[in-house]
């Protein structure tokens, strides 16, 4: 009896600490977003850029932070969601932005789908391989298909309608902004909630030991494909987002560099980390906006040079090793 109320003390401890760790999170997106729209309200433009980027860099946390699945293909799901929000707008003329956001989903969960199908049947190095072939055949696709697409012109005449009819998203970017704010947040939590769930769980000990998972009974494979195709409709929202905001869609969306840059980002908060993919993501952009600016010829060496320290010296990330410092000093204590 004892040792039962002893175990049900310690849930109810770790049930309070993650909801403790999930309102920190929120209250630092909140806070954060604060400071970025009265202290930058000039480049709201490139912090709605962030914000469909970190949706993106999420969902590839999903993929290959939680479930351990090797890709360098995953703007192919980014791409895919912020077409299907631009189509819908450009040639149906479904203006709405909740509905294009739903597009966006729908179109990055079907990627993810195929993605997944087709990543899922290798394992390692030619998963990555897979995952380069996928992403060049989804970016000439949409070259090809420039009917629809607009090819390398990109696809334009995307016009959201005003958010409920009320809030217009003008030349300066705040209801964008917001908007897009309000995403991230949603995503967040859901996404807290899905890590730690049974479903969470079983992809992280699919991770550490697909076969001990296979012998219990479990489907590895199907797992990893329901959370591709949850990955998918994550990165869809970013898209949906990023062609909401810059009313317009471009091939670099579906290109590899973008896929790579992803990777790199997450690398850099931490892998296996929704707050370190947030990390990562905000502070690569911030630190390449700024270097870009600042010396336009050498940006790409600063750049590279602060991966290698973070490689070298910080190899869980950014996040990921100041977390795990903050928790030796709490067991450190008496």
């Amino acid at each position: 009896m004892t040792l039962a109320m002893h175990d049900k003390e310690i849930l109810i401890q770790r049930r309070r600490s993650a909801l403790s760790r999930d309102l920190s999170g929120i209250a630092v997106i909140v806070i954060a977003a604060v400071i970025g729209y009265f202290a930058f309200p000039d480049n709201l433009a490139l912090l709605t850029r962030i914000i469909a980027i970190a949706l993106l860099v999420l969902s590839l946390d999903l993929v290959t932070g939680y479930a351990g699945i090797a890709t360098l293909g995953h703007a192919a799901l980014f791409g895919s969601g912020a077409y299907a929000a631009g189509i819908l707008s450009a040639h149906y003329g479904i203006n709405d932005p909740l509905l294009m956001t739903f597009a966006g989903i729908l179109g990055g969960a079907i990627a993810g789908l195929i993605c997944g199908a087709v990543i899922l049947r290798a394992h390692g190095l030619p998963q990555l391989v897979l995952s380069i072939a996928l992403i060049n055949l989804f970016h000439e696709f949409a070259n090809k298909a420039s009917s629809w697409t607009g090819g390398s012109d990109g696809l334009s005449g995307i016009s959201p309608d005003p958010i409920f009819g009320m809030f217009e998203f003008d030349l300066y970017g705040h209801t964008a902004y917001v908007f897009g704010i309000v995403l991230l947040l949603i995503v967040f939590v859901l996404l807290r909630l899905l890590v730690r769930s049974p479903f969470g769980m079983l992809c992280r000990g699919i991770k550490e030991d697909p076969l001990r998972i296979r012998a219990m009974g479990a489907s590895p494979k199907a797992a990893l494909a329901r959370m591709y195709v949850l990955s998918g409709a994550v990165a869809g929202v970013g898209g949906a987002l990023n062609a909401i905001s810059t009313q317009v869609v471009g091939l670099d969306s579906l290109s590899f560099t973008q896929s790579a840059e992803a990777l790199v980002m997450l690398v850099l908060g931490g892998t296996g980390s929704l707050f370190g993919a947030l990390s990562g993501t905000v502070i690569f952009m911030l630190f390449e906006d700024y270097v870009s600016a600042a010396n336009p010829f050498h940006w790409l060496t600063m750049i590279g040079a602060l991966l290698i320290a973070v490689v070298l010296f910080a190899p869980k990330g950014l996040y990921g090793t100041a977390a795990a410092f903050v928790a030796r000093r709490k067991e450190a204590r008496p």
